[in-house]
């Protein structure tokens, strides 16, 4: 919601889901809520991505999205309906040589996870006195569409103290891209530096909640001594579609969350709005820019509005999600057309959601949103602590700078708060035999 409504507003839609194409978690731990099939996965580009739909069968790869490609997956791929993002950051005194070797190992746990087998020797090492390389709990659960999504903070092209070369830690300062700038204070943050940041970011989604936690304890293993977990964040329920065969889905106010979003099968807007281009260093070139915003949604206060409040916040219609001009969800709105009520007004108030996050008020900016709704537990007063993990992909980092700005006098500013914040360099694919951001490093 704010940014995260980005081209109209929440969400983005899709035709119904093809029969069979997620099966529903076969869990429903983890605190999380909301069940259902979420989509089909995709590889590394939308070609390559629909593609993979098609497996069926049984067995720990049926569901498996392929893990090397021209970009990552877990970007265009149809989003699945639980996530978990975390954070890492660099232990101190670690250099280049120690970034490439987690990154290297990174990879090829990643290959193992994503077609649902198990890590190193996986759960008997060959010495009965030594810890399993993997955890064991996803063992059996299958590959579940998960898919690793890998970002590079801007702190590792940076100078840093405790490093051994302080000036440039791990040898790349040089490879830092021009749009690579951190993100300004925004109007209402109320950020959170302990869920904020971090020098390296994995985006873990799967039909399965303990599938996804599975990949980013595993990961977090494999990083001890290199890297630690900083933050992490469980996400259920997608809010937003990234096929066109995945319906719109609602966000936690229980409106339809983001008929505008770029599609997989946008190829054109893709490569305009999405992908680095000859503008980035080579290694980013196929890659994109990874934002992710904890935006904390005061449900309590927003539960005792009225519909018609409600509406005229969002600028859309709550069942059907067509905007108030008139028509159903996918009709363009009308910010002329007046109010039947006052002739002088227009029927879409002029801070409405939908009109402030509407590309037309942004120069045509576009991005990918990726977010999940999140439930954290309740405070001692009953009140959930509850919102939107948005995440968006762009070419540009300054897409979301705009689209956010824009925002700032938007209705909706009074029931949510941004707690939490992160700009990360997702690289271009990893391809057989390579490793992630191999290209920096060469």
């Amino acid at each position: 919601m704010t940014a995260h409504e980005q081209p109209d507003e929440i969400g983005q839609t899709t035709e119904e889901s093809a029969p069979g194409a997620l099966r529903p978690s076969r869990r429903g731990l983890l605190g999380l809520l909301g069940a259902g099939a979420a989509g089909l996965a995709l590889g590394g580009g939308a070609a390559t991505a629909l593609a993979a739909q098609a497996g069926g069968g049984s067995g720990p790869e049926s569901g498996a999205v392929p893990f090397h490609g021209a970009h990552q997956a877990g970007i265009v791929t149809p989003a699945q309906d639980r996530l978990h993002f975390a954070a890492f950051d660099m232990v101190s005194g670690t250099g280049r040589d120690d970034l490439i070797a987690l990154l290297r190992d990174w990879t090829t746990a990643a290959e193992r996870l994503v077609r649902g087998q198990e890590v190193g020797t996986g759960l008997e090492p060959g010495n009965a006195l030594l810890p399993p390389d993997d955890t064991g709990e996803a063992t059996g659960l299958g590959a579940g569409h998960l898919t690793l999504t890998f970002g590079l903070g801007r702190r590792l092209f940076t100078a840093r103290t405790g490093a051994p070369d302080p000036d440039d830690p791990f040898g790349i300062r040089s490879r830092l891209p021009r749009a690579f700038e951190p993100l300004p204070s925004f109007a209402f943050d109320l950020l959170d530096a302990t869920q904020s940041g971090g020098d390296l970011c994995v985006q873990a989604c799967a039909d399965d909640p303990q599938i996804a936690v599975h990949a980013i304890r595993n990961l977090a293993r494999i990083a001890a001594g290199r890297a630690h977990l900083s933050w992490s964040q469980l996400g259920f329920g997608r809010t937003a579609s990234t096929s066109r065969r995945q319906d719109t889905p609602r966000n936690l106010f229980g409106f339809k969350d983001g008929t505008a979003n770029v599609m997989a099968e946008d190829t054109a807007a893709l490569a305009e709005h999405i992908w680095a281009g000859d503008e980035a260093p080579e290694w980013m070139r196929g890659g994109s820019y990874l934002v992710a915003r904890k935006i904390q949604m005061t449900i309590e206060s927003w539960d005792r509005a009225s519909l018609g409040e409600q509406e005229r916040i969002i600028g859309r219609t709550k069942r059907e999600g067509g905007p108030l001009s008139g028509g159903g969800e996918f009709t363009e709105p009308d910010f002329a057309a007046p109010s039947a009520e006052n002739a002088e007004q227009p029927v879409i108030d002029v801070a409405a959601h939908v009109r402030l996050a509407n590309p037309g008020q942004n120069g045509r900016a576009r991005m990918l949103r990726r977010g999940y709704n999140y439930v954290d537990g309740s405070n001692g007063l009953g009140q959930l602590g509850a919102g939107l993990f948005f995440i968006s992909f762009q070419r540009d980092p300054q897409t979301f700078v705009r689209v956010q700005r824009s925002l700032k006098p938007d209705l909706l500013n009074e029931y949510i708060r941004h707690i939490g914040s992160g700009l990360w360099a997702v690289p271009a694919g990893v391809q057989p035999g390579g490793f992630l951001a191999q290209a920096l490093f060469e």
